[in-house]
């Protein structure tokens, strides 16, 4: 190996090194911590819903039907892939950006001097009208030097990922709404089918009542209150067919379409997973889309802050250009080649500040990203928590509200002999047996809806629906 070829490895190195000084690797900061996100919860087993598929965790076709076609139809989730298109571009452009520049020109240039003022000895003709012709490419080429070119394209790369990131929480947020709604809307379906049941039952009261009265063993009071219990039922049914009316057009709105009656299973049919399981907090990191892409999003700013550093060092251009340039056409490509190389050195001075600016805001976006990333974890260990915790006073609840309603169900059959067949009671029991049993059945449908949605909620909080 000759002597220069040494000196020429040397230089290299000590380059490589130089450059390793001004622009740093990206690792993640140490001060983001996934300790004791989830309130009361000390799991040691990685098993989590999270990496269940969404045609897994939810068993009704139909809703996983509404699913898919959101997935499908979707304007929200079609933006949100119009800008990782967007962003890939921007990477791709980044990319080139190691590469030379290539231009080509072609020109004719027509030049007429003044002959104004120009004494030359009589008989001689001076053609003071000159016509070029030139054909020739140049090219420009920057040495990264710094990693300037490296950061950029790593920063590029951050933001492709960041929004493949976004398009993915996007994905998660719409199969939770589309599964809310729809669990919303079997719920409003139930509700319904109650009210109209026992609307039938307090129309075949009220006749009783009357009957009673008659027999005189009830009041004219009794047969009032009988009607006004009859209506009260019925002025809830109009609330709910507006609601599933809403409801069915929210979902229309998830799937991209106008709105329109939606095909869909009963409540009582749902089954959830049978074993809740929530993983750790570190998971979190990699599982849930919008902590990805709050960490993207401070490597972007982490790589501004590398090229920003790279501006207060000179920077390395080398420019060449070559051709044919002739005054006679027909002798265009006879001895008139031209070329030239040049190597520029350029070495910021004075540029009123633009360099400091440029990376003092750098740093500051930095921590601000940094304070977003540690954020989007804090508020992923709260939503986990809270979607557990409902579940769990979901679950709690059930055996009490089933033994309410079977208690009702049996004081309003009593109430109601009591009152045809003795004296023992008046109709003022029978009245508020009635309205507590159909309170009654309305909750125990939200304990249920509850149940439903805080499995949705833990499946979305963890991270799942995109993988």
């Amino acid at each position: 190996m000759t002597h220069s070829s040494n000196k020429y490895i040397i230089m290299v190195i000590a380059v490589t090194l130089f450059s390793a000084c001004v622009t740093k690797k990206y690792e993640r900061p140490t001060t983001v911590s996934t300790d004791k996100l989830y309130r009361d919860q000390a799991s040691a087993d990685s098993a989590t819903i999270a990496n269940m598929p969404w045609q897994t965790v939810f068993k009704d076709q139909k809703l996983n039907a509404l699913i898919q076609k959101g997935l499908d139809q979707n304007l929200n989730l079609k933006n949100a892939i119009e800008n990782i298109v967007q962003s890939r571009a921007t990477l791709r452009q980044a990319k080139l950006a190691y590469y030379p520049t290539l231009n080509a020109d072609a020109n004719v240039t027509r030049n007429k001097q003044s002959e104004a003022g120009l004494n030359f000895p009589a008989g001689i003709n001076i053609n003071t009208l000159t016509t070029t012709y030139k054909l020739g490419l140049s090219t420009s080429w920057e040495a990264d030097i710094w990693g300037k070119l490296s950061s950029s394209k790593r920063a590029a790369l951050a933001t492709y990922l960041s929004t493949d990131a976004a398009k993915q929480a996007v994905q998660t947020q719409l199969i939770s709404d589309i599964a809310n709604n729809y669990f919303l809307l079997l719920a409003y379906d139930k509700q319904l089918e109650i009210t109209k049941s026992t609307l039938e039952s307090r129309i075949k009261n009220v006749e009783v009542i009357k009957a009673l009265k008659e027999g005189a063993i009830v009041t004219g009071a009794s047969v009032v209150q009988s009607e006004a219990n009859q209506h009260a039922a019925e002025v809830l049914i109009p609330d709910l067919k507006r609601s599933i009316r809403e409801t069915e057009n929210a979902l229309n709105i998830l799937l991209g379409q106008a709105s329109g009656p939606i095909e869909r299973g009963t409540l009582g049919d749902q089954v959830i997973p049978e074993k809740i399981e929530i993983g750790l907090p570190a998971q979190l990191l990699e599982n849930r889309p919008d902590v990805r892409q709050a960490e993207f999003n401070f490597r972007t700013a982490f790589e501004t802050t590398n090229m920003a550093k790279t501006y207060f060092y000179p920077s390395l251009t080398l420019t060449a250009s070559g051709g044919f340039s002739n005054l006679q056409l027909t002798d265009f490509f006879t001895n008139s080649v031209f070329y030239s190389l040049i190597g520029g050195l350029t070495q910021p001075l004075f540029n009123q500040g633009l360099n400091k600016a440029r990376l003092t805001t750098a740093q500051s976006r930095q921590v601000q990203a940094l304070n977003n990333f540690q954020q989007s974890l804090l508020v992923a260990g709260q939503e986990v928590s809270n979607a557990l915790y409902a579940y769990e006073m979901a679950v709690e609840k059930e055996d009490s509200r089933e033994k309410q309603i079977e208690a009702l169900t049996k004081a309003v059959d009593f109430t109601q002999q009591l009152l045809e067949y003795s004296s023992a009671t008046n109709y003022t029991d029978v009245l508020t047996s009635e309205q507590n049993l159909l309170a009654a059945q309305l909750s125990g449908v939200n304990d249920n809806l509850q149940k439903l949605q805080a499995v949705v909620d833990l499946y979305r909080a963890l991270g799942g629906g995109w993988k």
